[in-house]
């Protein structure tokens, strides 16, 4: 990536030269940050392992597009599009990945979609030249990195967002498009997490269409219609049939969307959670958000007047009272507002002084310098068991953990070590380099932990193990199995693994006659279960000293 301090030049070759430049850093280390953690590993709890759960049902006709369904259960948190999507990709590369790691493709392209978008949308804003550093400092974020990688409906959440303040971006010059593409982000967002998306994103677009000269024109009406129209698929389809398949359904969706609940839910969910958000934030968002706060104190009140300033301001300000009245804080309820803070942050780069552009790249520098030690290090110990400190603790960790040396991995992991090391040797740094540094940094880091560990992580998160010593344990000719205290994440994942639906005890309607019950405790504490039982199995996930798992088999006849 070029530099502002790069010497003169013949003005067309050399502005070619940068644009060129800066998009190839751009799209390597996407396409670096993006594809690692994607495959390889089982799914891991809470989130993807639920995802992952229904996205099964779908493909195994268990359950469909219009009530998706969990262990036997309708899961109406969301709408159907990250589930469908997520499917269609284990169909589609079912001949050579298992169904769990085809489905985080899935991801993959959603993310690819919330780079892409949120680049054009600073494009449009500042100018061609920030589109590539734009997108490379949203891959910086710190939160962004592990949530990114799951087949979550937060992740198509994030793409619908971009997509729908990119239209905003090109409202004012393009009409038209502006509308078909701030409509369908508006749609996407819908189908992927619900009224989140066109509550803020309608919010905002009211709030500019108000306040900002740029947006304040008779054909912004019109980008607003094109918006509708092109909204309107995406909005009523899958309301509509799910209203038809039962009204109850649909109320009870209404009642569990976050935003939805305040208006449909018979308990009303007093929720005040912007405090917990703006304290999530400084790590969250970093690098961003000092950079956000950088453009709005250097600018003062000069900066408020610019449409490069406005819409991601008023994008977050929406966002975060809107977030703050409908959800708790959590890092994945966080994801969308990583979205203006990172426009935000690049509306001023080029005016932050030198003494803060190489106290950010040495921090960055050193960080992940160190952490990338460390990994190597810990690595070493789990082959060598030298130095002999680290390795104890990692066997304490996961207990009989077998370490093997595998050369892809080693080499892919060398390889991008070697190669952080000669991006980050580069002087003279600028704020641009400094944030294409750390956006290294975090590349290297994810890849390291996706190469040389991501088999470790694997046997501590995976229930592939758990399930399939549980289901060796069921006594043969066993009618159903019920379930006590079982978790959403464990009952997917016995189903997935093992085909087991469990009954719920804890659901007030009639049960199956079951003659054998799996709680879920800890272990010191289990769910009790009466004296008609005898436990006759009991187990956990390696190294997992919090969830453990019982079975119980019937030994006096359940009474009328």
């Amino acid at each position: 990536m070029a530099d502002s301090s790069t010497g003169p030049a013949t003005p067309a070759r050399h502005g070619v030269h940068i644009r060129l430049s800066a998009a190839a850093t751009a799209l390597l280390l996407c396409a670096a940050w993006i594809l690692p953690g994607l495959i390889g590993h089982e799914p891991w709890k809470p989130d993807e392992a639920e995802a992952i759960g229904i996205a099964h049902n779908l493909l195994a006709g268990n359950g469909d597009w219009v009530v998706p369904r969990i262990a036997g259960e309708t899961a109406l948190d969301a709408p159907p599009l990250a589930y469908l999507v997520s499917a269609t990709f284990s169909r589609l590369f079912s001949w050579a990945l298992p169904f769990h790691d085809a489905a985080r493709l899935a991801s993959g392209v959603f993310m690819a979609l919330a780079f892409w978008f949120t680049a054009l949308t600073a494009r449009e804003l500042l100018g061609r030249e920030y589109g590539p550093i734009t997108a490379i400092a949203l891959l910086g974020c710190v939160g962004l990195l592990v949530r990114a990688h799951q087949p979550i409906p937060d992740v198509p959440l994030l793409a619908g967002f971009a997509l729908g303040l990119y239209g905003l971006a090109l409202a004012p010059r393009r009409p038209f498009a502006g509308g078909f593409a701030f409509g369908t982000g508006l749609g996407v967002g819908f189908l992927a997490r619900g009224l989140i998306a066109p509550v803020v994103l309608l919010a905002v677009a009211v709030s500019l269409g108000a306040f900002c000269r740029a947006w304040r024109r008779p054909r912004f009406l019109s980008t607003l219609a094109i918006a509708t129209i092109a909204a309107a698929p995406w909005l009523l389809i899958w309301p509509v049939a799910l209203h038809r398949r039962s009204p109850i359904l649909l109320q009870e969706w209404l009642a569990q969307d976050p935003v939805g609940a305040i208006f449909f839910a018979r308990v009303a969910k007093h929720v005040h959670a912007w405090h917990e958000y703006l304290e999530l934030l400084p790590w969250y968002a970093w690098p961003v958000l000092p950079l956000a706060v950088w453009t709005l104190w250097h600018g003062r009140r000069g900066a408020l007047a610019q449409p490069a300033v406005q819409l991601p301001l008023a994008t977050f300000l929406v966002m975060l009272a809107i977030l703050g009245v409908s959800t708790s804080a959590s890092d994945v309820s966080a994801l969308p507002l990583l979205l203006p803070l990172t426009l935000l942050a690049v509306a001023s780069l080029d005016s932050l002084r030198r003494g803060a552009i190489s106290a950010l790249d040495w921090f960055g520098i050193m960080t992940f310098g160190l952490i990338a030690v460390l990994l190597w290090l810990g690595w070493i110990a789990l082959l060598t068991g030298w130095p002999s400190g680290i390795a104890r603790q990692l066997e304490a960790f996961q207990p009989g953990f077998d370490a093997r040396f595998r050369w892809i991995p080693f080499l892919i992991a060398a390889g991008c070590s070697l190669l952080w090391a000669a991006l980050v040797a580069r002087t003279m740094p600028t704020t641009r380099r400094a944030l294409v540094n750390w956006a290294g940094g975090m590349t290297l880091m994810w890849i390291l932990a996706s190469t040389l560990w991501l088999s470790y992580v694997d046997a501590g998160k995976s229930y592939r193990s758990v399930m399939s010593e549980l289901a060796r344990a069921v006594p043969k000719g066993s009618r159903c199995m019920s379930s006590a205290g079982l978790g959403e994440s464990q009952r997917a994942m016995l189903e997935y693994y093992e085909g087991i639906v469990t009954f719920r005890e804890e659901l007030p309607q009639s049960k199956p006659d079951c003659d054998v019950l799996l709680t879920q405790g800890t272990i010191s504490q289990e769910q009790p279960v009466g004296s008609g039982w005898k436990k006759i199995w009991e187990g956990a996930r390696p190294g997992d000293n919090k969830e453990r798992f019982r079975l119980y088999r019937r030994i006096t006849p359940k009474k009328a």
